[in-house]
């Protein structure tokens, strides 16, 4: 059993909430792709490649999905329109299943060394700050003590912001003036988690994606100094995506990887947009694991990504 419970039912009814839009969006676009046709057929498959790809569902992956049901309708001969959302949920799940190396049902904090550190890194705007708050919510909700570092020395208020949430949370922020080297920040942050027992740090860091030498060596630097503290920081390299920007968010996961070494991926605001098709893009496309999704402004609201749940309330049929 994983620290963050079970998929529980009312995780399923946020996941379906948060997805309604984008759910909305690809019904109408596959009910008029289907308008009138009994079977699918070439002309089906184009329309349903077009649905995919406005979805921001990604042309690559679009592709992919479009061939194996390809190789569906060759196989059995005749396949009816209507059912067209249920081969959609079944191809897509198996693709993503396909790329399982990362599924964190059962994820759980390493037993062999603690504190277990995330470094979380970003543009500005994309809810980085909101997505530490609630990580801190859920693991304290989980018994565990958490140490937050506001790493983030350029803007006023990120440091503000990051206080405001530890508050709410009611877990110590480690700070220092505006325009500290946040290198010395997450060395201090560590030293503290580490004197005091802390079981998970997180780290807040400057989203300055414009300037991507500056940052790479930023994030180098603070990744450096946490290793005099622990030889194991950071655990986790977080980027947090914007659900709602679509395509954008898929190039920005891009563009972090050139820079630095991202290993899980938080995708955010997912409850207030029809571009939830991007999950399932960014998910087969990066080798970097979508780990955490954001569907609502509750503390709850951010899940563990369970892909098998995800199609599903995609592509359920009803309400």
């Amino acid at each position: 059993m994983g620290i963050f419970d079970f998929f529980s039912k009312k995780k399923k009814e946020t996941l379906d909430q948060g997805l309604e839009k984008t759910k909305q969006s690809v019904f109408e676009k596959i009910s008029r792709a289907v308008a009138g046709k009994s079977k699918v057929d070439d002309e089906v498959l184009d329309d349903l490649e077009e649905v995919l790809i406005t979805s921001d569902v990604g042309v690559d992956t679009t592709i992919k999905i479009i061939d194996r049901i390809q190789q569906r309708v060759a196989r059995d001969k005749y396949v009816s329109t209507s059912e067209l959302n249920a081969i959609l949920r079944d191809e897509i799940a198996t693709l993503l299943a396909e790329n399982d190396k990362d599924s964190f049902a059962n994820w759980d904090l390493p037993g062999d060394h603690k504190p277990y550190v995330i470094l979380v890194v970003g543009v500005n705007g994309v809810g980085k700050t909101t997505t530490i708050g609630k990580l801190a919510y859920q693991f304290k909700h989980a018994g565990k003590k958490v140490y937050l570092g506001a790493a983030d020395t350029f803007r006023a208020a990120a440091v503000e912001q990051l206080q405001i949430w530890g508050d709410r949370v009611g877990v110590p922020v480690v700070k220092q003036q505006m325009g500290s080297d946040p290198a010395s920040v997450a060395f201090d942050t560590l030293q503290s988690a580490k004197a005091n027992g802390a079981d998970v740090v997180i780290i807040d860091t400057a989203g300055r994606l414009h300037n991507k030498v500056g940052l790479m060596n930023e994030l180098k630097k603070i990744k450096d100094v946490m290793k005099k503290v622990l030889p194991e920081a950071p655990d986790e390299v977080l980027l947090v995506l914007d659900g709602s920007t679509g395509q954008n968010a898929f190039e920005q996961a891009k563009q972090f990887s050139a820079v630095t070494n991202i290993t899980s991926l938080a995708i955010t605001k997912l409850d207030g947009t029809a571009k939830g098709g991007v999950v399932i893009g960014i998910s087969d496309q990066l080798k970097v694991p979508v780990k955490y999704i954001g569907l609502g402004e509750g503390m709850e609201d951010l899940q563990l990504f369970n892909k098998v749940e995800f199609v599903d309330s995609l592509f359920k049929k009803g309400k």
